[in-house]
């Protein structure tokens, strides 16, 4: 069986349509803190997959502070919180269903651009156990190409991109550095606000050792504001892809 992970970013809605011709499946994992308007863009996709769109969910819990009000941990060397709840339990959830066993080994097909063939030799060592497919990579397509093919689809990439976001990752994602929450601020204060007060509440920080509610706004100008998309492959990779 062919799986595509699709993160609701446009790299792996290309890779997606690059390979879709064998997939079997796509699916996506729903987490309530994406931005609104990935619901247009999950839809706009199914429409050029001339596929659905699988959407699993976790059972635990179905936002970032959810999940972290379980552990009361956020971020650290181990990977974030959200993540290994609202991902990686729920790949494995899914990947133990036994008409999915019934069909191992499985092809997973992953959004990486050809910038990225460190991360995808990472993903693999991670994950021997499952086959992998990077179709960026294996084609040669960079970030930008792979939004030059969205973009001659005649679909309209996520909200975030516009705003000036390098990944259409939740609203206010951990992981983010001193200029992505300073963007936050401005952007999405309410959000600020929240994930401010859930660090005070769990006394964790989402950047090494300063809380957002302490953050100078001129810190971190010049950064992007995430490196990476935040799917699947992160979680992977965080924990060396350990059950």
């Amino acid at each position: 069986m062919v799986v595509s992970w699709f993160s609701g970013g446009v790299s792996s809605a290309v890779a997606t349509m690059l390979e879709i011709d064998r997939v079997d499946r796509v699916l996506s994992i729903h987490i309530d803190d994406h931005h609104a308007d990935s619901a247009r863009f999950e839809a706009d996709c199914a429409t050029w997959f001339r596929m659905r769109i699988e959407a699993l969910r976790s059972a635990e819990a179905s936002s970032v502070e959810g999940a972290i009000r379980m552990g009361r941990y956020i971020n650290g060397p181990a990977g974030a919180q959200c993540t290994r709840v609202l991902k990686r339990r729920v790949r494995q959830v899914w990947e133990q269903q036994p008409e999915i066993v019934a069909q191992m080994p499985i092809t997973y097909v992953w959004g990486f651009d050809c910038s990225e063939t460190r991360r995808a030799e990472r993903l693999q060592s991670a994950m021997p156990e499952f086959n992998h497919g990077f179709p960026l990579i294996e084609q040669s397509i960079s970030k930008a190409e792979a939004h030059e093919i969205l973009r001659a689809s005649g679909i309209r990439r996520p909200a975030m991109y516009e705003l000036g976001y390098r990944n259409n990752n939740c609203v206010g994602c951990v992981k983010g550095g001193m200029g992505y929450w300073n963007r936050i601020r401005v952007d999405f204060p309410e959000v600020f606000a929240a994930r401010a007060a859930m660090e005070r509440e769990c006394g964790a920080t989402c950047i090494n050792g300063v809380y957002l509610d302490e953050l100078d706004p001129e810190r971190g100008r010049n950064e992007p504001p995430i490196a990476d998309d935040c799917g699947i492959m992160c979680e992977v990779m965080a924990l060396g892809g350990q059950g």
